[in-house]
Order: structure tokens, then sequence, then C-alpha cells
């Protein structure tokens, strides 16, 4: 039997939708509570370690492949470069300024909003991809090369 049992199973797969939705919200909501890009990618990653823990690495990878997590990963950095280079070629000389805040914003009382904060949550849902994706691929290539490195005996056999 893969994974665990049927009990832990069911638990997980109710969960992980609970824990991927607060990642996305503390993605979306960095710039007005605790939070932001890197803490709801690690959230968002635990979701799918929750369940290749529950399920098995082979479920997991049927739902997001390595390709499909690489392209994410890939995604999230280059949008963040944009990011940088558009506000560099907006109007300004240097990177990341904020040119929604300054151009639609700055006269408006958006204060404590979604739409707030100008680049700041595209800048979030950048890093959250990248963070997201990188340690799902970490953690994924542990469990892939975890049986090289176990002992076949106990470690006074191998002194």
């Amino acid at each position: 039997m893969k994974g665990m049992t049927i009990i832990v199973k069911t638990i997980s797969s109710w969960v992980k939708l609970l824990i991927f939705l607060f990642g996305i919200y503390i993605v979306l909501f960095g710039h007005l509570t605790p939070g932001g890009g890197f803490a709801g990618g690690v959230i968002i990653a635990s979701s799918y370690v929750l369940l290749m823990l529950a399920f098995g690495r082979e479920f997991v990878e049927k739902n997001l492949s390595l390709t499909a997590s690489s392209r994410l990963d890939c995604v999230g950095a280059l949008m963040f470069v944009a990011i940088a280079l558009v506000g560099m070629f907006y109007g300004a000389a240097s990177f990341f300024w904020n040119f929604i805040h300054q151009q639609y914003l700055a006269d408006r009382a958006t204060e404590f909003k979604l739409v707030s904060a100008g680049i700041i949550p595209l800048c979030n849902i950048a890093i959250g991809l990248k963070v997201g994706a990188s340690l799902f691929l970490v953690i994924f290539a542990l469990s892939v090369f975890c049986n090289d490195f176990r002992c076949k005996g106990s470690a006074r056999e191998l002194m």
C-alpha cells in the first residue's frame, strides 16, 4: 500500500485545500498583514508536502509534475524581473519603481485595501510562485534520492 492509512489520506486531502487557500491568502494580502510572498510560498509548498507524506511521491507527481513545477519556478522568476524592468523603463531610473501607485492610486484613498500597494502584490505573487515551486522541487528531489542514503544494516555494523 502506497502512502498511509485511509484516515490520514482522507483528512490530508481535506486539509490540503485549506492550507493551499491560506497560502494564497498570505501571498495576496502580504502587504497588509504579516506574511508575503515567501511565507505564502512556503505554506503552498507545505500543502503538497502533506500530500506527498500521506499518498506517496507518485500521487503528487501526477497532480503536479516536475515540468509544471519547474515552469512555475521560472514564471515566478521572470515575473519578478519583468516587474523590476517595467518599473525602470516606465519613467524612473530605478528598479521596482511603484508605477501603479504613482500613476493611478496616489490621489485616491485606498489605504488598507488589496489594490493599495501598487506593484507590491504583484511582487508577492511572483515570489510566492518562485518559493513554492522551488521548495516543492527540493523536497521532491530529496524524496527521490532518499533510498540511496538509507543504511541496510545498523550503525554498529558499518563501523
